[in-house]
């Protein structure tokens, strides 16, 4: 089985890390690639940085289609280009959000999501309550930590792992959910010193990824995800251009 996890930012050490974290998890026989695009923002902070990191995420998309590819992992936590990937993808596509989500539900009555930077936290609440977690959602919380500060600050774990101590102390939940691909390896650290279970959406992800390909199910393609129509696109995009029946290029 081979696994593809798109890190949607250009920043290529951290996705060596999402690489690394969701091979941890894997198991044998599942092969993961982890790339970041060719084009796009070097972190994701803002809405602007998740439309302009789409196109790339598609060219990965594609490219891991001509090369069979049984199934993709959005590593970011906007959950960019989901529903677009999930038309062009014939295995399932999970982004890490949907999954943390999923999987932090399973653990208690609530959780709490500990994000980056303060002005992602109305993104985070639009994809808890999209995604039927509202009520399971009992806080987020931003660090005040922009993401590429994650590796260079060396107070980066402290710093996380005490927003994370003060999300559950303030929202009484039961589990905290890591708002960031980029805190992916601080999840079992955090989890050791605030005695509460830690979800990272990049193991999460992967993991469902693999079970629905050990299930052999996918996206359902007779509706709103079917693939898209051919047509010709323009100016930067004019390499998604393709004809009838043609793969996307």
């Amino acid at each position: 089985m081979l696994i593809k996890v798109i890190n949607p930012n250009t920043t290529s050490s951290m996705t060596a890390t999402i690489g690394d974290c969701a091979r941890a998890v894997v198991g044998p026989g599942t092969v993961v690639d982890a790339v970041s695009p060719s084009m796009g923002p070097v972190s994701i902070e803002s809405h602007v940085d998740e439309a302009l990191s789409v196109p790339g995420i598609l060219a990965e998309i594609a490219r891991g289609e001509a090369a069979g590819v049984d199934g993709y992992v959005i590593a970011c936590f906007g959950d960019p280009g989901i529903d677009a990937a999930r038309e062009l993808a014939a295995g399932p596509v999970v982004g890490i959000a949907e999954a943390a989500m999923h999987a932090a539900s399973f653990l208690g009555r609530g959780f709490s999501v500990v994000t980056t930077l303060g002005r992602t936290i109305g993104r985070a609440q639009d994809l808890a309550n999209h995604y039927g977690f509202g009520r399971h959602c009992l806080g987020i919380h931003a660090c005040e930590l922009p993401v590429l500060d994650l590796e260079t600050d060396p107070d980066a774990r402290k710093i996380v792992t005490e927003a994370c101590r003060v999300a559950v102390e303030t929202d009484g939940s039961d589990a905290v959910v890591l708002g960031c691909a980029g805190m992916a390896d601080l999840c079992q650290h955090i989890s050791a010193e605030i005695g509460v279970p830690v979800v990272d959406g990049v193991a999460a992800g992967t993991l469902f990824v693999q079970s629905l390909v050990t299930l052999g199910l996918s996206t359902g393609k007779r509706g709103e995800f079917a693939t898209p129509t051919a047509k010709l696109y323009t100016g930067m995009l004019e390499g998604f251009s393709r004809p009838p029946a043609d793969p996307i290029r």
